[in-house]
Formats: C-alpha cells, structure tokens, sequence
C-alpha cells in the first residue's frame, strides 16, 4: 500500500472507518470486473488503484460528517 496515496484518500475522507468501508466495497468491484475511475500504474495494486480514485475526487462518499461527530464515530 502506497502511505502517500493513502494520506490523499484520508484528506478527502476524513472518517477512517468510512475510508476503509469504501475501500473495501470499491477493491471488490474491480476484482469482480468493474472498469476503474483512473487509469491503473503497471504493476500497481488495487487498494492504490483505489486510494487514487479517492484522492483525486473521481470517487467520493456521501456522509453527513456532522452527525457522525454528534453520535461519536467521527475522525479525532
């Protein structure tokens, strides 16, 4: 797992259970065939594939970051 890439996704995805549920989802659809959002490095795995589809914008999630604070879950 490239760290850099995996800073870019944290900024744009502040909550890390939210980061990693994202992830995790995403990895699944490429394995299973899906086409990714940014044009994959030789020999790059699929988790940076995905760290830089969500550091560069092209996928994003809608979460209401503001009531995850309230209920506890959010990023510290």
């Amino acid at each position: 797992m490239n760290f850099d890439l995996l800073e870019q996704a944290k900024n744009r995805i502040p909550s890390i259970p939210v980061l990693v549920n994202m992830c995790s989802i995403r990895v699944k659809q490429l394995n299973q065939g899906l086409r990714p959002l940014v044009r994959p490095n030789p020999g790059e795995e699929t988790i940076d594939t995905v760290l830089r589809e969500i550091g560069e914008g092209k996928l994003v999630s809608q979460v209401d970051f503001d009531t995850l604070e309230r209920r506890g879950l959010g990023h510290r």
